[in-house]
């Protein structure tokens, strides 16, 4: 874990708070800020922008869970939740709304600094899957894309597969486009014109 972390407690009871910020001390010097009370907890956290969000909660309901899980921005930073008690239904809510580590009865001050190394590692690791997948549909839509144009050059000029790419790849080059935006825009202009 890295040794200057800003984190945001989400704990109601003080002594359970406490608990918390000295296990954490201990493995840094990290800026720590407790946050006792729910109301406002999104705004709060987003004001803040820590690197993590660790949450403390005896028993959640499902409700309760889903939207501390989405206050804490669970898709842009590591969140950490230990609970007393749970269900497989609560732990499936958690894990669906983005909690890197969901830990029950396991608010341990030894246990802290390893719990919170491997919910910064899930989250970097879900979020570099997140990426390239992104980045993976986006190819893929533009394949589609150039593909269609492909077709309507081959119908309109009665050409080839090949030579139909390379004068999309030309006017791309004349233009100093994407290959897919200029795809795009003859799909496009076929679309008006049909």
């Amino acid at each position: 874990m890295p040794k200057n972390l800003t984190i945001i407690i989400v704990e109601k009871d003080r002594d359970r708070a406490l608990q918390i910020v000295e296990g954490l001390k201990a493995s840094g010097d990290h800026t720590i800020t407790v946050i006792a009370e729910e109301s406002g907890l999104a705004r709060r956290i987003a004001a803040l922008d820590p690197d993590v969000v660790l949450i403390d909660m005896a028993n959640p309901s499902r409700d309760a869970l889903e939207e501390l899980a989405l206050a804490s921005g669970p898709m842009e930073r590591p969140v950490a939740m230990f609970v007393d008690r749970s269900d497989g239904a609560l732990t499936k809510a958690a894990i669906e709304a983005g909690v890197s580590a969901y830990v029950v009865n396991g608010l341990q001050q030894d246990r802290l600094t390893p719990i919170l190394d491997a919910a910064i590692t899930r989250f970097h690791m879900v979020s570099r899957m997140r990426t390239e997948l992104a980045a993976t549909r986006r190819a893929l839509e533009e394949r589609k894309t150039i593909d269609r144009a492909k077709g309507i050059l081959m119908k309109a000029r009665g050409i080839s597969e090949d030579e139909a790419y390379a004068l999309l790849r030309k006017a791309a080059m004349d233009q100093g486009s994407k290959l897919a935006e200029v795809a795009e825009a003859l799909v496009n202009t076929a679309g008006l014109l049909s």
